[in-house]
């Protein structure tokens, strides 16, 4: 016979039960205490009389009977039956009973009872732990207090492939990789000792008879106790969420990419952050392949040619790969590899076991290379709009699971996204480099030459900013041997800012040419934004965001004869002057008003320099980076100024070396001007009264200083132009006139009087007996001009000096 269970639990355990004896004719032999508090009857009551008598409801016969038949047949019966109570109310029993038999043969009948609900209770108790262990998804593994396993469930043993036998009595974490095992143990140990539960911690959980296999399971544990509170063990429940962990390694590396990729316009920078998000969450080593073309700013072709350049790379290890430089390093896939069809066909390719061959023949081995361990692949295209820039190759390593379907699906997305970047990188690329060109072709290539100023020039376009700004210089050569030094800043960026550049200079070209004052130069300046920004705004041709033409300038004029400068300044940084003794300052010079704002004055202003001081003239990029105090900015300009007897080219970049940054966020003008002085014996000046004689007077001085100076080829023309310019002063104007002679790179004659009457060169007919004087000057000299001041006007021309200088 079965001993019934002996579990506290058990509603049937010996202690628990009501029991009854009954002989084969069903007859009471045997009562229990729990038997006559449970049902009312006392021992002696019933002892010796038919249970069907005493106990069964004449209604319940027919059960009862059939529960009878059923139990000699089988030897044993369970189930649910009506006991009339000694009050006579009928009480639902749970009742369990067995047959035995004595030495002498006799059989008896072992009935053991329990109220219903208990029984019930305990029934469902036991299928939620038969459930527990057959039938519940989630992993159950029961430790003992030695850190043995004692038993586990069905679930555990899908999760790992191992019967659920074989575990019984293994250390714990026997089955897993060591670092993996090594937490399970301590997880478990911690829970016993301090018995504080453990709620979903996640674990790595992977086999050893498995190691490739990612795993990963969502770990809850308690200790387990007696009623008298001894520790029995640790239960851990154990789920599988290996694909849940894996989905959101996935979205985080959406999210990541989101907010890495494409953060710059910068098609080498963008490769690189694809790279570098890829690893190590996706692939131990990645790279990224561009056609050549699309690194240059071009438009790819429909069907993918030409070289391909390797412009991102990322990996772990001892091999990793740094980021390449410049254009990227040439890369050349031989035919049939993953990459050269993956870029023809514009399809991706996943590898997951790779074999030797599929690993790309490349003209170069160096760093940028994978490990040479990589056992799975996947290349997928970088394709925008349609057109196909390049690759994405991922490899695996030292991770030993390979790619999945999933994983490819996932490198697709993420290279779609850079592949927008990159390409939006690659059209901001290509119009900068329109820009370039056409900022390139406005700007000085070389200051010409010159002999009143020694120049050094820096243009730096901002690394970050949209688009090129619209800064400039220049260096234009006026009469007299003076020069005019320029800088402005047009407002904006872009291809608009460098066309209104090229106009403005073009018009400041214009209008040095008409020798007129730095305050009038500006003040046309003035007009002509003016006009220009009515244009814009009446044709919408304002790119959105951006405001109305506007600019700053500043204009200066330097004459080596009398060593003046005149300036004015339009809204624009003041300049800052270097004496020869190295005190350098900003110039106190009126700011005036940005050009565009018309109607408003400027101011000039006219200083001394000496032999060897230092100009500089700047666009407010210099000083005014956003994380710099303009202030801050203008004093270190100073102190790089402080040394002008240094070469002007090693200032120059001094300058620069102080105050631009490595990514300058503005575009930057730069010009330094070294002055110079004409020696005195170079200069003949003489003021000459308006008479009859007074042109027969320019000759003869003309051709004593030209002598003297060893000039004497040129001492026929220079006297012929001298003759005709004195000779107009005296027909149109009034007062003395000066004039004056300058040699330097041209013999410069000049002469000066006091009348506003303009020259004008004309034909004279053959019955004229004038008209001819400046005609024939023309002829005489490579260029003449007039210029007009407060006081009046100066009529002057060059002669070439080439080589007759010594």
């Amino acid at each position: 016979m079965t001993e019934p269970s002996a579990s506290h639990d058990d509603p049937f355990a010996p202690r628990l039960a009501a029991l009854a004896v009954l002989d084969d004719r069903g007859a009471v032999v045997g009562w229990n205490r729990r038997a006559e508090e449970v049902l009312g009857h006392p021992g002696a009551a019933v002892i010796g009389r038919q249970a069907f008598e005493v106990l069964v409801d004449p209604r319940d016969l027919p059960a009862v009977r059939e529960a009878a038949a059923s139990c000699r047949r089988t030897g044993g019966w369970f189930g649910v039956l009506k006991v009339r109570h000694r009050d006579g109310r009928l009480v639902e029993m749970g009742l369990r009973a067995q047959t035995f038999s004595r030495d002498d043969r006799v059989r008896e009948w072992l009935v053991a009872g329990a109220p219903a609900a208990d029984v019930l209770d305990w029934q469902r108790d036991r299928a939620i732990l038969d459930g527990l262990y057959h039938q519940c998804p989630i992993g159950l593994v029961v430790h003992g207090p030695d850190l043995k396993v004692l038993r586990v469930n069905r679930a555990v043993e899908r999760f790992s492939g191992v019967p659920a036998a074989d575990f019984r009595g293994l250390p714990t974490g026997y089955m897993l990789l060591p670092d993996d095992a090594r937490k399970a143990v301590d997880r478990v140990r911690q829970v016993m000792e301090n018995g504080r539960p453990l709620i979903y911690s996640e674990q790595f959980a992977r086999l050893e008879s498995d190691p490739a296999r990612e795993r990963v399971a969502l770990v809850s544990a308690f200790r387990m106790e007696d009623r008298s509170g001894r520790v029995l063990g640790v239960a851990e429940m154990i789920e599988d969420i290996t694909g849940r962990h894996r989905a959101q390694r996935r979205l985080a590396l959406l999210d990541q990419a989101s907010s890495r990729i494409g953060t710059t316009l910068d098609v080498a920078e963008t490769a690189e952050e694809l790279a570098e998000v890829m690893v190590p969450h996706l692939a131990d080593h990645a790279s990224v392949d561009l056609l050549e073309s699309v690194t240059c700013g071009e438009e790819p072709a429909r069907a993918p040619a030409g070289p391909v350049v390797r412009v991102g790379a990322c990996g772990i290890g001892t091999q990793q790969p740094g980021a390449p430089h410049g254009q990227g390093v040439p890369v050349e896939f031989a035919p049939g590899t993953p990459q050269s069809r993956c870029l023809a066909e514009g399809r991706p390719v996943l590898e997951p076991v790779l074999s030797s061959d599929s690993v790309s023949t490349e003209s170069h081995q160096d760093a940028h290379a994978p490990d040479p361990g990589a056992h799975s692949l996947i290349v997928v295209p970088l394709a925008a709009r349609g057109l196909v820039l390049g690759v994405l190759t991922l490899w695996r390593s030292s991770r030993p699971d390979p790619f999945e379907a999933d994983d490819l699906t996932l490198a697709q997305e993420l290279g779609s996204r850079a592949a927008v970047a990159i390409d939006n990188a690659r059209r901001f690329t290509q119009q900068q480099q329109t820009a370039f060109t056409l900022q390139s072709s406005l700007l000085p290539r070389k200051a010409p030459d010159q002999s009143a100023v020694e120049v050094a020039l820096r243009y730096l376009p901002a690394s970050a900013a949209p688009g090129l700004g619209g800064d400039w210089f220049d260096v234009i050569p006026l009469s007299g041997a003076r020069v005019a030094l320029v800088v402005g800043d047009v407002v904006g960026r872009g291809i608009h800012a460098a066309a209104t550049m090229g106009r403005l200079r073009t018009a400041v070209h214009t209008l040095a040419s008409l020798d007129l004052e730095p305050d009038e130069v500006l003040s046309r300046l003035d007009d002509l934004v003016t006009l220009l920004a009515a244009e814009q705004e009446a044709f919408g041709e304002r790119p959105v965001g951006e405001q109305v033409v506007g600019a700053t300038c500043l204009y200066a004029v330097y004459d080596p004869v009398s060593r003046r400068c005149s300036m004015a300044r339009a809204g624009h940084p003041p300049p800052v002057v270097t004496g020869p003794d190295g005190q350098a300052a900003p110039l106190d010079l009126p700011a005036g008003p940005p050009l565009g704002l018309g109607g408003l004055p400027f101011e000039a202003r006219e200083i001394d320099l000496a032999a060897g001081s230092l100009l500089c003239l700047y666009t407010n990029g210099i000083i005014g980076e956003r994380n710099i105090d303009a202030d801050i900015g203008l004093s270190k300009l100073c102190a790089a100024l402080t040394r002008p007897a240094d070469e002007l080219e090693r200032t120059c970049q001094a300058v620069v070396d102080s105050l631009v940054p490595a990514h300058p966020s503005d575009d930057i003008a730069l010009l330094i001007a070294r002055t110079r002085v004409l020696p005195p014996e170079d200069v003949a000046s003489w003021q000459l009264t308006l008479e009859p004689a007074g042109a027969a007077r320019a000759r003869a001085l003309t051709s004593a200083k030209l002598t003297e100076w060893g000039l004497e080829h040129l001492a026929f023309s220079t006297e012929l132009i001298a003759s005709e310019l004195v000779t107009n002063a005296y027909r149109y104007a009034s007062g003395p006139a000066t004039l004056r002679l300058i040699r330097e790179r041209f013999l410069v004659c000049e002469v000066s009087d006091t009348s506003h009457t303009a020259p004008h060169l004309r034909r004279a007919r053959t019955t004229d007996e004038g008209g001819r004087g400046l005609f024939l000057v023309a002829q005489m000299a490579e260029r003449w001009g007039t210029r007009y001041t407060r006081e009046g006007k100066t009529v002057w021309t060059e002669q070439s000096l080439a080589g007759t200088l010594t």
